[in-house]
């Protein structure tokens, strides 16, 4: 029988807003003393009403834009019922059939398009610290994440393999730094990863899914989602059906372990929030958030590529954060003063790991025009020495093939005795590579 992996992905961000989500306590918890940011209503007491952060809702709506979805002019929030020790109210106040956005896409790089079924706004939940104390194994709840702004994007089960995912995560990951609204930064628990997993037998979908919940890095969530696929079709290939149910990742044992049955929907007894009107929006209100978007990374990098001539390296590397991205361009308008070109910046920037946040681009351009001094000799002069380097050393390419990365250092050798020139080697080595690819 044919077996195939099902896998949907649901990714919690954590927006850098100052406050939480439904009151006026800092959300700046990380690293802080533990329930020293809470108050009567992120600790869920009796009385304590709900006020929702403007910021947040925008910052929700402005990714659920950047990822295609459609923005609703109606919304509201809703209950979601469940017990758990971190949930001090006794529910979560999400969002379930009337979201922020719906029905968005991501283009892999791969070709392939995944659909985003929806991006809604939610809270976050307390902490749970598991330690010893006494000499007994306690866990302990630190309520200062309580309620921070969090925003949830569930995509449709369209991956089949791990290489699409990580792809996927990344992608989201930049363009949520791109709008400045999250720093994604998964060590600090900023951006939380939950792969749903099934396989399909002979192409008839399945009819269950395992949820991995919480993890914190695509190597975990790529090693999670192998082990999966592993577990399920071992079980399928032994006529039995794999439990509908929620796991977690053990790193330790390197393996996924049971958690508790998955629920459905109907489980949470959602319903509206009673303390919270919905949500209008109008046309005017959408387009101003729509205008506050600016380039995103795929823009970005096309235009990079033809305005400034670069190779898809170069380009990829220069646009993976925006702040890097305006401290290119910024050091290309002054570059043109001084007749340095944007390329030769490129190679500075990525050849020698400039710090941008110690040099400025003043001193930048300084450095290039020093360095060009020494290094008068042509891409395409270059390109012609290595290319005869490799060709005379044949045993070069069979060598590098074969893992032996110090081969790389005899071509720089070779390369640098025929041009007699003092360069700059991280270049070479650069140029080297791609002939050798």
């Amino acid at each position: 029988m044919r077996h195939e992996p099902v896998i949907g992905l649901e990714v919690h961000v954590e927006l850098k807003t100052k406050s939480k989500m439904f009151c006026g306590c800092s959300a700046d918890y990380f690293g802080k003393k533990p329930n020293t940011h809470t108050c009567s209503v992120c600790l869920g007491l009796p009385g304590a009403l709900p006020v929702p952060n403007k910021k947040a809702i925008e910052w929700c709506v402005m990714l659920g834009m950047a990822l295609g979805c459609d923005i609703p002019q109606f919304s509201k929030f809703d209950r979601k019922n469940y017990f758990y020790p971190d949930l001090p109210k006794g529910y979560q106040i999400s969002q379930y059939d009337e979201p922020f956005c719906l029905e968005g896409s991501v283009k892999l790089d791969s070709g392939k398009t995944i659909g985003i079924t929806r991006v809604h706004m939610e809270e976050d939940t307390g902490k749970l610290i598991h330690e010893s104390v006494n000499g007994e194994d306690v866990t302990l709840i630190d309520f200062n994440r309580s309620g921070v702004s969090l925003v949830e994007i569930v995509t449709e089960p369209d991956f089949d393999n791990t290489k699409d995912v990580i792809d996927y995560l990344k992608k989201l990951q930049q363009i949520a730094r791109y709008l400045d609204i999250s720093n994604a930064d998964m060590e600090k628990g900023d951006m939380r990863l939950e792969p749903n997993i099934s396989i399909s037998t002979d192409g008839k979908l399945p009819d269950y899914k395992v949820e991995v919940k919480n993890i914190n890095s695509f190597r975990f969530v790529e090693k999670s989602i192998d082990y999966e696929i592993k577990r399920q079709t071992d079980f399928l290939r032994e006529g039995k059906k794999p439990t509908q149910e929620t796991r977690g990742w053990d790193e330790a044992k390197q393996k996924t372990v049971t958690q508790r049955v998955k629920e459905e929907a109907s489980d949470y007894r959602y319903f509206p929030e009673p303390d919270m009107p919905p949500i209008s929006w109008t046309k005017s209100q959408i387009s101003n958030l729509k205008s506050q978007i600016g380039e995103l990374p795929e823009e970005k990098f096309k235009r990079f590529k033809k305005a400034y001539k670069l190779s898809d390296y170069d380009a990829e590397i220069l646009t993976r954060e925006r702040i890097l991205a305006d401290y290119f361009e910024e050091t290309i308008i002054l570059g043109k003063k001084h007749g340095v070109t944007p390329k030769q910046i490129a190679n500075f920037i990525i050849n020698r790991k400039i710090d941008i946040e110690k040099i400025l681009p003043a001193k930048l351009i300084e450095q290039v025009i020093s360095a060009s001094k020494t290094d008068e000799i042509s891409d395409e002069t270059l390109r012609k020495i290595i290319k005869k380097v490799l060709n005379d050393n044949p045993k070069i390419a069979e060598d590098y093939g074969k893992g032996k990365d110090s081969v790389i250092q005899f071509a720089i050798g070779q390369v640098m005795y025929i041009i007699r020139k003092k360069i700059d080697t991280e270049i070479l080595r650069k140029i080297i590579l791609e002939e050798l690819k």
